[in-house]
């Protein structure tokens, strides 16, 4: 697959090296923006505050899946539910809420672990397929915490993540749901 990473920081670059691993074809853009025509998925991964300047900055993303990986560390637009909704309002295509509460620096330390580690995603429905491919390419195992509508609620959760990852003596964290028997 080809995919965009928008963000060459932590986040985005440390995904765009695990995919690389995986075998698709990275292309990361940063400040400078770029053409994103050949990808088959975007990633954004940028301070919340950047999200409309970083949009501009890059052409070929109508009709494309994005991955919302952001967080509201630096503010919210006025009028939207979501980040995300900010995004699919910008890009007019589906949008997946994910990567948002997973820890960047436990990249190097997802395929230690005897069982995947989850990453909870929120998603169109167009979304879900490439977000779920990406989620599992990247070592997690895909959450599914229904559609974009739940973006916020995935959002917030960040605060109460990090709150139990202090407890445990800070991050990087990982965080598994499981039923009965399959832990």
């Amino acid at each position: 697959m080809k995919i965009t990473t928008i963000g060459k920081g932590n986040v985005g670059g440390g995904l765009a090296r695990l995919w690389g691993a995986a075998g698709h074809d990275v292309t990361e853009l940063g400040k400078e923006g770029g053409d994103a025509t050949d990808a088959d998925a975007v990633l954004l991964a940028v301070p919340s505050g950047s999200i409309d300047d970083a949009l501009a900055a890059v052409t070929g993303l109508e009709g494309k899946v994005v991955i919302d990986a952001t967080n509201a560390f630096h503010g919210r637009a006025e009028g939207f539910g979501s980040l995300a909704h900010q995004v699919k309002a910008r890009t007019g295509g589906p949008v997946a809420k994910s990567f948002n509460a997973n820890f960047a620096r436990g990249y190097d330390e997802v395929a230690k672990q005897e069982r995947r580690p989850g990453n909870l995603y929120a998603a169109d429905d167009e979304a879900r397929d490439v977000t779920e491919q990406l989620i599992r390419d990247a070592g997690y195992e895909p959450l599914n915490a229904g559609g974009l509508e739940n973006a916020r609620a995935l959002e917030d959760f960040l605060g109460l993540f990090g709150a139990v990852s202090q407890s445990l003596g800070g991050p990087p964290v990982f965080y598994r749901f499981a039923r009965p028997g399959e832990l």
